[in-house]
């Protein structure tokens, strides 16, 4: 998933100078690729959020959804996905007159049904987090792209992802969007060797490895 949160980046640091990665060329996109995007994500919640983010992208640009984030959060209970598997068609009928969200039937009722596929997981691994990790071995894929171009849209990984989603139930989780949700979490390191944060977020990869082993 390309970045999230509109934020305001007013003096935003030296890190205004460093290379990033080439998507990343507004200031609005900063915070998040130089603070989130590519570092491995451990939490249940965060993992869920994505879902949410990256189902309501389908079809759209990614800043449609940056603007939205916060309204995301308010409208879809912080993204506990408990919550949210609770959520009746009188609360849907109500989010979908929310102007801080993507206001689509189907992107809506699936974010609610994809809650409760998501405590499906739960409730038979342990964790979606274990789900997840299951489909890069447990440690992050670093590539070593030297252009945007060479960066794929779906993998091998993302292909058998969005099979057993569809098969647990998931909606909007095909395997782009789950290469993207990969990306984001960190299970799949796509900076450019160029971007500053390559090399930062592949050696906090291999910490982290090391220190669950």
């Amino acid at each position: 998933m390309r970045p999230h949160a509109a934020i305001s980046t007013t003096k935003y640091d030296a890190r205004m100078a460093k290379l990033r990665c080439a998507w990343a060329t507004k200031e609005e996109m900063w915070i998040y690729h130089d603070r989130e995007w590519g570092v491995p994500v451990h939490d249940d919640r965060k993992h869920f959020e994505f879902l949410v983010l990256e189902g309501a992208q389908a079809g759209l640009s990614w800043s449609t959804i940056l603007n939205r984030r916060e309204g995301y959060r308010r409208a879809f209970a912080s993204f506990d996905p408990e919550k949210v598997a609770r959520f009746t068609p009188k609360t849907i009928e109500k989010l979908l007159a929310d102007p801080g969200i993507i206001r689509n039937r189907q992107k809506v009722e699936s974010a609610v049904s994809n809650a409760r596929a998501f405590l499906d997981v739960v409730e038979e691994i342990g964790s979606f987090d274990d789900f997840i990790w299951s489909f890069v071995g447990g440690k992050p894929i670093v590539n070593r792209w030297k252009t945007s171009k060479q960066i794929p849209a779906t993998s091998r990984e993302s292909d058998a992802l969005a099979a057993e989603m569809k098969k647990r139930g998931f909606k909007f989780a095909g395997s782009t969007i789950m290469y993207a949700h990969l990306q984001a979490a960190g299970l799949i390191n796509d900076h450019l060797v160029s971007c500053w944060r390559w090399k930062e977020v592949a050696t906090a990869s291999r910490q982290r490895s090391r220190q669950s082993r």
